[in-house]
């Protein structure tokens, strides 16, 4: 009862500052204040704005906002979003670009369950949608689910990871972003075992935690220092009243975001200061690079409590992925049995949530697989987020991803999704062989 109180309190707290935002946005734009020669309403009404709309976020699931694209023929192609796979955590939804041609470049991003929702990868996608048919991984918000649908943790993970890859077939291409990467290198390891013809060709993990030892940061330390018994003390709560699923145990959102916001407290203080200044100086915009950034950054869902504690005790404090003793449900994952999937590293020099170092100890885990299908690359410049989805990401790392596609585009496997006539008559161009 106590930790049903706690997560309706939790979420009275953010009703209430945005009650708190919205009142004082309406009382400082009454018409009649405009008369008196003070700009402290004017203040007051930029203050209410920017705190109504940051405490109504925590609670809105964004939209992918991804319509069309300019396709090659100078047309643009509207984007219908289709669920091939509905599961109760999380669901396989593909891009499906209406008008054209198949594309070669088959692509699955695994999105992150670690607090965001999965359109945190939106200028991701957009970024491969002209260039590849792009499915992702679409993770459910845990305090939407009932009960009765029960647990979900890590292996749960890795299984609904290896369903959607064999759903897809082995003319695939996955793109792993942070969390999710040492579970796909377990996914995909598990196919090497009981089903290798679903094994896609190709892996990118781009800045994952496979040896949280490698590097230490804040998050690895932290890790060490609180025991199991801490943080389901500390962090887990049951799900309130006003959601479906009422009971269920979790690691809030709201949390979650409190101990993002803590490692950079002084940069957000400073960036919605000067956001406040901006909506009264009359140079804020609905769509501006504050809003763009912190309408998905405020954005949290729940993960389930099983999730988030055996993530922890198992990834970064017994470290089994690193030390290659993955268990899914009884079955010992084999690292060392991947021999035929390209494996490419991408790590940001500043990222301080996954270290340079902790990403690229995968390729030595992976000793089935020749030198030649290994390849790593760190980009010393960008941070986390601009590995996989800023200017870092867009200029330099996008293209590398693909040129690594494409030359492992003719392995391990022939082609076996089934085409139209017309597409496998028409004429495509060679794709470059691995060396």
């Amino acid at each position: 009862m106590r930790q049903l109180m706690s997560y309706d309190l939790m979420e009275s707290f953010r009703n209430a500052n945005q009650w708190l935002g919205a009142s004082a946005l309406s009382m400082a734009s009454y018409p009649a204040l405009g008369i008196i020669p003070n700009p402290a309403f004017q203040w007051l009404a930029s203050w209410g704005e920017v705190t109504e709309r940051a405490f109504h976020r925590m609670n809105v699931r964004p939209s992918w906002g991804i319509y069309s694209i300019t396709g090659e023929d100078g047309r643009d192609h509207l984007i219908n979003i289709k669920t091939i796979v509905s599961k109760p955590f999380g669901d396989l939804i593909h891009f499906d670009v209406q008008g054209r041609r198949e594309m070669d470049r088959r692509v699955l991003l695994v999105a992150p369950m670690s607090g965001h929702y999965s359109t945190l990868l939106r200028s991701t996608v957009r970024s491969l949608l002209p260039d590849c048919d792009v499915y992702v991984t679409d993770w459910h918000n845990a305090r939407d689910i009932p009960v009765s649908m029960g647990s979900f943790d890590i292996e749960d993970y890795t299984l609904y990871l290896v369903d959607f890859m064999r759903k897809l077939g082995s003319d695939l291409h996955v793109i792993a972003i942070c969390q999710p990467v040492p579970l796909t290198l377990a996914a995909t390891a598990y196919l090497s075992e009981q089903d290798p013809d679903a094994q896609p060709r190709s892996l990118t993990l781009i800045g994952g935690p496979v040896n949280p030892d490698a590097a230490p940061t804040e998050v690895t330390d932290f890790g060490r220092r609180v025991t199991m018994g801490q943080l389901e003390k500390i962090m887990i709560q049951r799900v309130g009243f006003n959601y479906k699923g009422v009971g269920r145990m979790v690691y809030p959102g709201l949390l979650q975001l409190a101990s993002f916001m803590s490692m950079n407290s002084g940069r957000h203080y400073e960036a919605f200061a000067n956001q406040i200044m901006r909506v009264a100086t009359g140079e804020a915009s609905d769509h501006d690079s504050h809003n763009r950034f912190y309408d998905e950054y405020l954005a949290v869902m729940d993960m389930t409590a099983e999730f988030y504690l055996s993530t922890v005790e198992r990834v970064f404090k017994k470290l089994e992925i690193a030390k290659n003793q993955f268990v899914v449900k009884g079955h010992k994952v084999d690292l060392g049995s991947i021999t035929n999937v390209a494996v490419k590293t991408v790590e940001g020099g500043k990222d301080d949530i996954s270290a340079p170092g902790q990403c690229v100890a995968s390729l030595e885990l992976l000793t089935g697989l020749p030198k030649s299908k290994k390849a790593s690359y760190l980009e010393p410049d960008a941070g986390h987020y601009g590995i996989f989805a800023g200017r870092s990401w867009r200029n330099k790392i996008r293209p590398l991803v693909l040129d690594f596609i494409d030359a492992n585009s003719e392995s391990p496997a022939a082609r076996n999704r089934t085409r139209s006539k017309s597409i496998a008559q028409a004429k495509r161009p060679k794709l470059k062989k691995v060396v």
